[in-house]
């Protein structure tokens, strides 16, 4: 019998694409909102067409991180994870994948920044690199990359 495993909402998020991460830190703040409401919110920063919004709100939907409801013509996104639950989940992630596990080796990794500072077990990550979500109240949080680069491992969209 083939199972096909659909990815859990927190196994996904290293491998959101920039622009599915920059969606989903406009509709955290929000609670649910509208695919109209999630690119008026994102335009300043990075202005993209409806039907981009939209295509990038149903992956999001299809990969379980968000849900969605009908109401009247158009859908209502609804996170299904925190942005801190997504963070928690996202630096365990990192460390077990680089860093062996080994909240020590991140700690010292961060304190000094030289590579040759620690045994490390993975690639270098730069923290502005991993996932990071690009609103401003997470950049003040510590997670913010302005979502120019993807996690490693992450060569196409979904």
């Amino acid at each position: 019998m083939n199972q096909v495993k659909t990815p859990s909402p927190r196994h996904a998020l290293l491998d959101l694409a920039p622009l599915e991460l920059d969606c989903l830190n406009m509709l955290w703040p929000m609670g649910e909102g509208t695919v109209r409401e999630i690119r008026d919110a994102l335009a300043p920063r990075r202005p993209r067409a409806y039907t981009t919004i939209m295509t990038i709100m149903d992956r999001l939907a299809r990969k379980g991180i968000v849900e969605r409801r009908k109401t009247g013509r158009a859908y209502i996104y609804k996170p299904n994870l925190t942005a801190e639950d997504a963070r928690a989940h996202a630096l365990a992630q990192v460390i077990d994948s680089f860093f062996g596990g080994s909240k020590e080796l991140v700690i010292a990794h961060l304190d000094d920044g030289s590579p040759n500072a620690t045994t490390h077990v993975g690639p270098k990550v730069n923290a502005a690199d991993s996932v990071a979500p690009a609103s401003a109240s997470a950049a003040a949080a510590g997670a913010g990359s302005g979502g120019s680069a993807r996690p490693a491992g992450n060569s196409s969209l979904k």
